[in-house]
């Protein structure tokens, strides 16, 4: 592997067409239901297709589309109807979407600790956040990599606790056999830009249970029973609805997502083999049997082997072109300002002031895998669309970095 010093190969980039599988596909449908004059999913067909093909695809009853991936989380909340401070439990690195839809429904979020090598939520540390008043769990299937769901759903069943599937970035990740999205009760995903597959912004929940599916329809139409001999508005909802816009991107997209992981699979094998023997870098941990469907590519970098750690990393990467995002996000989702302060509803702070002390007890003592695992941590730019000379580029930029961090320290 070399490059010349001040040369920068160009990554292709999922926030533009350069590392978008967007096409001729997508534009024929869009022109379809342009010109069909429908634009509502409450009349059109092309959410509804989505809806089914997604459904048939993954092997699950139910697909209910929505507008965007946080709204996925709210209606699978919605669907799981919370009593006001009742607890729900949830990981301590996440992207906030996943968390402000607990408080909307008036439910308290209590942080679970994460393995330090994956980042991701355990049976251990989700053992240690349950109470009397726990309502359900949601699990974040990080980067692409599963969380041990079978641990996990082994832990939730003997309880009676519903879990909630965060695979926002694991389309096509499988643990023990099982896709993403069948693993738990419900399981809610995201078409957001720089997802695997997008329409911008979208949202697709996924249930094998009738009542919930029932509960989730309702929430994403404003409660409104269509369909029904007498239709009301049953219960306090939003309007969740996808357009038909984005349902006709969808369909063409949702063709492409096989073709798009096994792609993004190989390239990221080929990686984890260049960097393999690079001092101070681990590639990702996926447990045996698991299929990692890489929305980045997570390494974790040892700050005693690589002066700097991440942060140095990062900034070296940066003049090679290779954007990468030490940390993730900075610090775990308690210690921001929504948390910490209790901003929600006017100067009110509920629904925090039902919660007991202990769902409010961010002590750092209790989160010893989320800050190393976070202090760790490098996501690196992935996509479909990359060249056996992008990866070869990103693994020999890696390297130079690494060398000069060392070089300068000694």
């Amino acid at each position: 592997m070399s490059i010349a010093a001040k040369s920068v190969l160009p990554l292709p980039s999922d926030q533009d067409a350069s590392g978008r599988s967007l096409g001729n596909e997508e534009i024929q449908l869009l022109q379809d239901a342009v010109n069909s004059g429908t634009l509502t999913s409450t009349k059109g067909q092309f959410v509804k297709t989505l809806e089914r093909r997604f459904a048939d695809r993954l092997g699950v009853k139910h697909a209910i589309a929505c507008s965007h991936g946080s709204a996925a989380i709210h209606c699978a909340i919605a669907a799981i109807n919370p009593e006001p401070g009742d607890e729900i439990v949830t990981t301590s690195i996440t992207d906030m979407g996943a968390l402000t839809p607990i408080l909307y429904q008036g439910a308290i979020p209590v942080f679970a600790d994460v393995d330090p090598a994956t980042c991701n939520v355990t049976r251990q540390s989700i053992e240690k956040a349950l109470s009397d008043r726990t309502k359900a769990v949601v699990v974040t299937h990080l980067f692409g990599n599963p969380c041990d769901m079978t641990q996990i759903m082994e832990l939730c069943r003997g309880r009676g606790i519903p879990v909630i599937e965060d695979c926002a970035q694991a389309f096509d990740a499988q643990h023990a056999g099982n896709p993403a999205g069948l693993l738990g009760d419900i399981g809610c995903f995201s078409l957001q830009q720089g997802k695997h597959i997008t329409t911008g912004e979208g949202g697709i929940v996924t249930t094998n249970d009738d009542a919930l599916a029932r509960r989730v329809f309702l929430f994403v139409n404003k409660a409104w029973g269509y369909g029904d001999a007498n239709p009301d508005h049953y219960f306090l909802a939003l309007n969740y609805r996808m357009t038909e816009l984005q349902g006709a991107v969808a369909v063409a997209q949702l063709e492409k997502l096989t073709e798009i992981v096994t792609a993004r699979i190989q390239l990221a094998d080929r990686f984890t083999s260049l960097i393999a023997e690079l001092p101070g870098i681990t590639p990702p941990v996926i447990q045996p049997g698991d299929v990692h469907s890489y929305w980045k590519y997570c390494v974790q970098v040892d700050a005693d082997l690589i002066p700097g750690g991440a942060m140095a990393l990062g900034a070296a990467l940066k003049p090679h072109g290779v954007f990468s995002a030490p940390r993730y996000i900075q610090k775990p989702a308690f210690e921001c300002a929504v948390f910490q302060e209790q901003r929600t509803f006017g100067t009110s702070r509920w629904p925090f002031t039902l919660a007991s002390a202990s769902a409010l007890d961010y002590s750092r003592e209790k989160f010893v895998g989320s800050y190393s695992g976070l202090q760790r941590i490098l996501v690196l730019p992935w996509n479909e669309k990359y060249t056996r000379q992008h990866v070869e580029y990103i693994a020999d930029c890696l390297s130079k970095s690494i060398a000069q961090l060392r070089s300068s320290a000694s």
